[in-house]
């Protein structure tokens, strides 16, 4: 079940951070949690440089197809 939970993880690429530099870093890959609530408001649910996960606008960002050994890197450094 964990496999499964780690696989369902979306990653995200921020492009814009105006307002938030101490929270997002430009050009940085994110971890998206999945709220379907958030979506429907054209948010995007993120861990950031906290290590807390919050919303931003979805358009601050791109969601990303990464390769299944990075993937597994990233998840282990969040």
């Amino acid at each position: 079940m964990a496999e499964k939970k780690t696989l369902s993880r979306r990653f995200a690429v921020c492009v814009q951070n105006k307002g938030y530099e101490a929270s997002l870093e430009r050009n940085k890959i994110y971890v998206v949690l999945p709220d379907s609530e958030a979506e429907k408001d054209g948010d995007i649910r993120v861990v950031d440089e906290s290590g807390e996960d919050y919303l931003y606008p979805a358009d601050w960002f791109a969601v990303v197809e990464i390769p299944k050994v990075v993937r597994a890197s990233l998840l282990k450094a969040s």
